[in-house]
């Protein structure tokens, strides 16, 4: 479509993996500019073919359209090529039989339809389609589709030259099924001098040698997208480096922009999987060419002569390929130093003996012929290869007319050349990309599953129905149904005695009590009574007083006796003192203390190192509200540093069975996990934090120490890295709401008072110092409002102890306040609690010093300071020691003053004073 005007007869020449596969009938264009070709041709696609799945998912098919000039007397027809266009195969492989395309055409540089139309644009409509598919459904998805983008070699040596008869290859081998590699070769790297960056983002390009239009040579809807050095995978991501970098990708550069692809099936898979798992680092060698000229395919006698300065430079980068066993990830992009090929090193960190471009030069040949991926035995090079390193090998490449390309053995030159890359800091950049991550992440749904699995509680005791204080409770009860019964029986016989009838003398009562005793034990009830405390009675002996064996002596019977009927007949004047007064036994007061003092009071206990006196406010405010969650998150912080881990972890479990959307509680069962050894459950848990709240700086960091300390470096690595992003938004969103908030404070007030116009501090001191005021006060009007004082009074002792607790984390050292700067109200509203409303770990805020004079700024917030703090709280000191040594790397200044007073949290902990007074004394210091 889309032919212009002045072009008369074209044709359509079809090609594939370097073989034409027919010309269509020359057609006339119409005068709308299109053309109608109605032509079909064919390939074979087979395993053992030239054109096998490897070839179909990363060559496309080639279209060229070609003018027919007129016929001039006894010569051939003019056919000039007009433009190309490509279609990508890959869908082929994804489960489609038919694929129906447009493809652009794109024009031949010096044609005609370039000359006069530059910016003109066409296309094809090209259908292609299969008998069958090509893979299975089955196939398709136990198999994977592996992408692998050369972008560029930054800092090359000084000595490159653009020269045309330089030419420089990257090249890479991929396990495949079977004992077979594939080697994939990038060729026709281009040497660029100083000049501007590569544009971002920038088009990626075929593997295509031979192709007339350039345009052609991008993928269509494949770009190179960049992103911040911290986010890569690779090395040089520190801030050191970030200089360097923007520096090297302005300077000379090699660039290639190409992907190669090869469709890997369930066995490629699995082998790619142990061959990472049994070496992480995979070697990508570099290497530059000479290209001489050879109209006969001969060098000539100075060729030979030169042969060590035509090929100079053989160098190989590392790429560290644990990434991709990392959960979910399917993707590696960085920068990767290039080093001078020495075989031990590389034997070393690769466990792979041989070299492409210098032991399988026979198989690499057969890839620049046109296959694109070769099969390559996995076995040791044979010894006609070895012979081989002795002598010169050529292959003449159908991508260059004329020309032989020469590929010579490493020699003693070439060593010493060789160390220049790493003089000169040269790196690659390269991305490897898989179409499904080979471990997959584990689904949301799974892991609440899992986790509710662990949360399952134990099997309920049975009732304890005895206890000494319910054994007495049930005496006096019985007590009082026997008292009423016999009430109800002298009732009977007597009637019920008014008040106005008077006192009934002494004699008479005698005689009613001697006629009471005649009823009762003539009618059996007085039988029935007693058996009925006797129960009781035999309770009260076992479980008050423990005795359940016989007594030795009759004199220990009778003391035991004595002291029972003592014990009985006390708690019977109890009981019947209730009946009589009409008290509510059932009555239960309210408590004298709430869960905030209770909370206050344990801390101070464990201040004083009262450990089992902190242990009984904790339980007591537990038994205040048993669904508080985080009661049970402070007890069982309490218990994680005092008690038993294994009590720290019931409590967590119960905090997250009564909120199983809790973050919080979700890190601490983690934690505790990790010190109970129970490392796979904690890596659940962690898991399942971080796919709750993903915006949680604290639970990825804290899932990445955990993951160092299984010493799984790549995945705690990137976790770190995830935290940094969300650290960084979190800065940058405070940053642009102060702006916005200074920008607002300047503008004019329209309130006629002026109380707008005065400075906020002017604002909180007034009300500072009428809350101060009213606590002076206060004490005068107690018998007025005694409640309302107390909870003034609390309030502030809360404030003051808290401010004394968690003194390690305050920015700087506690002033006291003047009376006109008191400003309570400075404290974060969740100050009390260690989590904020919606489980989020609350940030620390803290009495303010008056509003000192502008002085050097604080140092930046780090990801590891904002987790030492909650895990200060939590008590889990293993995680703030892994945090403060890394708190202590990243730094550039040296340590904070945060990160001595974190320190002298641990020595405390340990009773290390000499060292916690160092610590103090080095954070006053700093401030």
């Amino acid at each position: 479509k889309t032919l212009k005007s002045n072009v008369l007869v074209t044709l359509v020449r079809v090609e594939y993996n370097g073989a034409v596969l027919g010309d269509s009938p020359k057609t006339d264009v119409l005068p709308d500019g299109t053309a109608e070709y109605n032509f079909s041709t064919s390939f074979e696609c087979s395993p053992d073919g030239p054109n096998s799945l490897d070839v179909i998912v990363q060559k496309p098919l080639l279209l060229t359209v070609l003018e027919v000039g007129p016929r001039e007397k006894k010569k051939p027809e003019k056919i000039t090529p007009l433009g190309q266009a490509v279609v990508d195969l890959l869908p082929l492989l994804q489960g489609v039989r038919s694929l129906k395309v447009f493809a652009p055409l794109y024009a031949v540089p010096a044609s005609s339809s370039e000359k006069l139309h530059p910016k003109a644009t066409g296309g094809l409509e090209v259908t292609v389609s299969t008998k069958e598919l090509l893979l299975s459904a089955t196939q398709f998805s136990s198999g994977n589709l592996l992408s692998i983008t050369m972008e560029a070699a930054y800092s090359v040596p000084g000595v490159f030259t653009t020269e045309a008869q330089q030419s420089y290859m990257a090249c890479l081998q991929i396990p495949a099924a079977g004992e077979k590699e594939l080697l994939l070769l990038f060729q026709n790297g281009i040497l660029k001098a100083d000049g501007e960056k590569e544009p971002l983002p920038r088009p990626k390009n075929w593997p295509l040698g031979t192709i007339l239009a350039p345009g052609a040579l991008t993928i269509p809807n494949s770009f190179i997208v960049g992103g911040p050095y911290e986010d890569e995978d690779g090395e040089l991501t520190r801030s050191q480096d970030r200089e360097f970098r923007m520096q090297a990708e302005s300077t000379k550069r090699i660039v290639w922009d190409t992907e190669r692809r090869c469709f890997l099936d369930a066995a490629a898979v699995a082998l790619l999987q142990k061959r990472i798992a049994e070496c992480r680092y995979w070697p990508v060698e570099l290497c530059k060419m000479s290209m001489a000229s050879g109209g006969k395919g001969k060098t000539s006698k100075a060729d030979k002569g030169d042969e060590d300065k035509q090929i100079a430079f053989h160098g190989v980068a590392y790429v560290n390929m644990m990434h991709l066993l990392c959960p979910g990830v399917k993707q590696i992009r960085g920068a990767f130093p290039v080093f001078s090929y020495q075989d031990s090193e590389v034997f070393e960190k690769t466990k792979i003996q041989h070299s492409i471009f210098r032991d399988l030069r026979s198989q690499l040949s057969l890839v620049k012929e046109g296959l694109g991926t070769s099969p390559v035995s996995r076995a040791a090079p044979t010894k006609a290869q070895k012979e081989d390193k002795d002598s010169s090998g050529t292959v003449r490449s159908r991508e260059a007319h004329g020309t032989v390309v020469a590929l010579f053995p490493c020699h003693r030159k070439e060593q010493c050349l060789s160390p220049q890359y790493s003089e000169a800091r040269t790196f690659l950049v390269m991305e490897i990309k898989l179409d499904r991550p080979l471990v997959p992440k584990r689904r949301r749904e799974e892991l609440v599953r899992r986790v509710k699995d662990m949360m399952r509680p134990q099997p309920e005791l049975p009732p304890w129905t005895g206890g000494a204080k319910k054994a007495v409770a049930g005496y006096e009860k019985c007590i009082t149904s026997v008292a009423v019964a016999i009430l109800k029986e002298y009732h009977e016989l007597f009637g019920e005695q008014l008040p106005d009838q008077g006192v009934i003398d002494h004699g008479t009562l005698e005689e009613q009590r001697r006629q009471l005793s005649y009823e009762l034990n003539t009618s059996g009830k007085y039988f029935a009574f007693k058996e009925q405390l006797k129960y009781s009675v035999v309770k009260v002996v076992r479980e008050k007083y423990l005795k359940t064996t016989v007594f030795e002596t009759q004199q220990q019977l009778q003391e035991f006796l004595s002291e029972l009927y003592i014990f009985l007949v006390d708690h019977m004047h109890i009981a019947l003192n209730k009946l009589l007064s009409g008290e509510d036994v059932s009555h239960t007061f309210p408590a004298l203390t709430t869960k905030k003092q209770l909370r206050l009071f344990a801390r101070e206990a464990e201040a004083n190192r009262d450990f089992s006196l902190a242990s009984l406010f904790y339980s007591q405010r537990i038994a205040q509200d048993a669904c508080s969650v985080q009661s049970w998150l402070d007890y069982g912080a309490f218990c994680l540093l005092h008690e038993d881990a294994t009590k720290a972890q019931e409590c967590f479990k119960k905090a997250l069975r009564l909120d199983p959307q809790h973050t919080q509680s979700l890190l601490l069962c983690g934690i505790v996990a990790v010190k109970l050894q129970h490392y796979e459950e904690a890596e659940i848990f962690f898991e399942d934090a971080c796919c709750l709240e993903p915006s949680s700086i604290i639970a990825w960091t804290i899932s990445g120490l955990f993951y160092e300390l299984q010493n799984n470096y790549i995945q705690a690595e990137r976790n770190f890295r995830e935290a940094k992003k969300l650290l960084q938004a979190q800065l940058e969103e405070e940053r642009r709401i102060l702006e916005a908030a200074e920008a607002e404070g300047k503008k004019p007030s329209t309130e006629p008072d002026g109380s707008d116009d005065k400075l906020p501090e002017v604002v909180e001191g007034v009300t500072s110092k009428e809350e101060a005021t009213a606590l002076q006060e206060a004490p005068e009007g107690l018998d007025g409002d005694v409640e309302g004082w107390e909870m003034v009074l609390w309030e502030w002792w809360g404030v003051m102890w808290e401010q004394l607790a968690m003194a390690p984390m305050m920015p700087r050292p506690v002033v006291p306040p003047e009376p006109g700067n008191l400003r309570a109200k400075q404290v974060h509203p969740d100050f009390q609690s260690s989590t904020s409303q919606d489980g989020q770990p609350a940030e620390t805020h803290f009495l303010a010093a008056p509003c000192p004079a502008p002085g050097p700024q604080p140092p930046p917030c780090t990801i590891f300071m904002k987790t030492v703090e909650f895990l200060m709280q939590v008590n889990a000191v293993r995680f703030v020691h892994k945090a403060l040594a890394h708190e202590l790397l990243s730094l550039q200044g040296g340590p904070t003053c945060a990160y001595y007073l974190a320190l002298a949290w641990t020595y405390s902990l340990q009773e290390d004073l000499p060292r916690y007074e160092e610590c103090v004394c080095e954070a006053i210091r700093i401030d």
